[in-house]
């Protein structure tokens, strides 16, 4: 039997093994939440725009596109040598295929007008922002995106991260729209509206992120080893 305070601070490999689970599942709910986001049809995340963009250009799959940008963004994120978890690397691939296994599905369709565009929307974001929750209780790291922002931060000096977010994510923007990508008004809530949404349902849940301790690749690893020894 696991004890709250072991399956947070993952001291056993069946801590570990949980919440790589609920890590997954998780993720897996949050392409659901990407995926209406995407139907909303008024215009897609930054990210999103990106990964349309190149699915657009190259003629792949959006979740192909989505994990080689995420996987791509990960590389970066160990070349600045921040902290990696597990659950980045399950980030960095499930949310993408899950969306594909939607768009297979076909089980919202796109939406054509623009009020009904706006709740589809807003459902999806909400969605991310709770399953975004329970995967960051996992505590095995945050997504790959969030460690680049706070890795370019950290190098940006006085320039707060609010300011290095929204360059961040227009960079991404502007390239997918030049790849083909969807951008509109959707654009504009996703990027202003994700933090707000996020932050009431992490309120709602009492839920403080900067108290996570998020285990990284190393300690995970060594966990395992030694209990295996053992």
């Amino acid at each position: 039997m696991f004890t709250k305070g072991k399956l947070k601070d993952n001291s056993s490999i069946g801590a570990i093994a949980l919440n790589v689970l609920i890590a997954t599942v998780s993720l897996f709910i949050n392409g659901f939440g990407v995926y209406l986001t995407i139907q909303a049809g008024i215009g897609a995340g930054p990210w999103d725009v990106l990964n349309l963009g190149l699915s657009k250009s190259l003629g792949i799959l959006y979740g192909t596109a989505s994990v080689a940008v995420s996987y791509g963004i990960l590389g970066i994120d160990i070349a600045l040598r921040e902290p990696i978890g597990i659950a980045m690397f399950i980030d960095a691939f499930v949310v993408g295929k899950a969306v594909d296994l939607f768009n297979r599905l076909d089980l919202v369709p796109v939406r054509h007008n623009l009020v009904s565009g706006i709740i589809v929307m807003l459902i999806g974001l909400t969605i991310m922002a709770y399953t975004q929750y329970t995967y960051m209780r996992a505590s095995l790291g945050c997504g790959p995106r969030d460690t680049l922002l706070v890795a370019l931060t950290k190098r940006a000096g006085r320039i707060p991260i609010g300011a290095v977010s929204i360059a961040l994510l227009s960079l991404a923007t502007f390239i997918g729209w030049l790849l083909g990508g969807s951008v509109g008004i959707g654009t504009l809530i996703c990027a202003f509206a994700t933090g707000p949404i996020m932050q009431l349902a992490f309120r709602s849940v009492r839920f403080d992120a900067t108290h996570v301790h998020h285990q990284h690749l190393t300690d995970s690893v060594r966990v395992i080893i030694d209990k295996k020894a053992a």
